[in-house]
């Protein structure tokens, strides 16, 4: 089924036309935000050890980039590779994790699907990344996921389901923009939102790198409260998953039902999901914008903040070789 998911997402993707693909969370500018982020947290073991990796073992020039190359950057360079990489490596289903809405707390690999989740890929590519006697390339690209990882772990839509794959299967009118129907997808979207749209919306205009010192200095106070908590991939699954019930669909007009759980590939799938939610013509404005942008911003920021952590942990066990 996650297989299949991925493949229903890609082509939600491919109808957006314009943007960030739902697919991707944060898109292309909150993960690079979020790169940023982490590098302001670095020890200097980790920035070397980070620029050796990178700048040694290279991302494939032959490999279409859908941000493009973020100049001037290595690590938010590499932040976006994992999504652009993804068909190639079949591996979609490390990005996200299905904790169905309403979901009890118990552990999160009874969650994971046989293909893999992104809270078992994190701690998987930490471990590569770690290893000092590891292959180059591996620990490149495991830098690379970890980073990304560490973002899409942070977006409340990659920690939940309502039978309606991640929220897009849920049409939105958002502000003047009513949803369609468009090649058996729906656009906007619940994900679309979430992934790119509230967060440059809020950002104004402004770059990653703009944006990534705003969101460092908003949240000054609160970085040596969540490093003291110390790397927890399965609280930050918990907290995107709370969010997502209290903002991401709690904020929503009208309130959308909790769905009884079933394996959903299309949207056509859990009874019509997709033309169920239509006809709830759910909308989100101005309130549903200021709700969400604060959460967007804390997300993105505990994000990069946890980036770093984990880097400049795996900075103290593999040092970069001289």
């Amino acid at each position: 089924m996650k297989q299949k998911r991925a493949l229903g997402l890609f082509i939600v993707a491919l109808v957006l036309g314009t943007g960030a693909p739902c697919t991707r969370a944060w898109g292309c500018k909150g993960h690079q935000t979020i790169a940023l982020i982490a590098e302001k947290h670095l020890t200097p073991e980790a920035r070397e050890l980070v620029e050796k990796l990178l700048s040694e073992n290279p991302i494939d020039p032959q490999l279409k980039r859908y941000c493009g190359i973020f100049a001037g950057d290595l690590l938010a360079d590499g932040s976006t590779w994992p999504d652009d990489a993804r068909r190639q490596l079949k591996n979609a289903p490390w990005h996200y994790i299905d904790i169905p809405r309403g979901a009890p707390r118990k552990p999160l690999e009874e969650y994971c699907g046989r293909e893999g989740c992104v809270t078992r890929a994190i701690p998987e590519q930490w471990a590569i990344l770690k290893d000092k006697n590891g292959n180059p390339a591996k620990r490149a690209e495991a830098l690379r996921y970890v980073t990304h990882f560490v973002g899409d772990v942070h977006m409340p839509l990659h920690a939940t389901t309502d039978n309606d794959l991640g929220g897009n299967c849920v049409p939105v009118k958002y502000f003047w923009r009513s949803p369609h129907l468009n090649n058996n997808s729906y656009v906007p979207n619940l994900h679309g939102l979430w992934d790119s749209t509230i967060v440059e919306r809020d950002m104004g205009g402004a770059d990653p790198a703009e944006y990534a010192a705003f969101l460092e200095e908003t949240f000054r106070p609160n970085i040596d409260r969540w490093t003291q908590t110390g790397i927890r991939v399965d609280v930050w699954a918990w907290e995107s998953h709370d969010l997502a019930e209290t903002v991401t669909y709690g904020q929503l007009s009208p309130k959308i039902p909790v769905e009884r759980p079933t394996p959903v590939d299309a949207c056509s799938d859990a009874d019509n999901i997709g033309n169920r939610m239509m006809e709830l013509h759910v909308s989100a404005g101005a309130a549903y914008q200021s709700a969400a942008a604060p959460v967007v911003e804390e997300r993105l920021e505990q994000a990069g903040v946890r980036l770093a952590m984990m880097l400049n942990e795996a900075a103290k066990s593999a040092p970069a070789e001289k």
